[in-house]
């Protein structure tokens, strides 16, 4: 059995898209996992929360038409280190 971590992305299912230019990709994705969430590399119905780097694309597109909640690296960043 998985065990289930508490934390700041518990029940989240984030994505990741664009550049990040404060984090390499793996290293942000652990922290979500870290923090209770579940990276996805793609967004889907499933997607709650999607954090877009910069030259962010159709994934972006996707999150919005899906009315996900987008935020950027630095909102990412205030999230984990509150």
């Amino acid at each position: 059995t998985k065990e289930v971590k508490e934390g700041v992305f518990s029940g989240e299912n984030v994505v990741f898209t664009g550049t990040l230019t404060e984090f390499k990709r793996g290293d942000a994705g652990k922290i979500v996992e870290d923090n209770g969430g579940t990276v996805q590399s793609s967004v889907s119905k499933s997607t709650t929360l999607v954090v877009a780097g910069e030259a962010a694309g159709s994934k972006l597109d996707k999150a919005r038409a899906l009315g996900i909640k987008i935020i950027d690296e630095e909102e990412f960043k205030k999230l984990f280190s509150a």
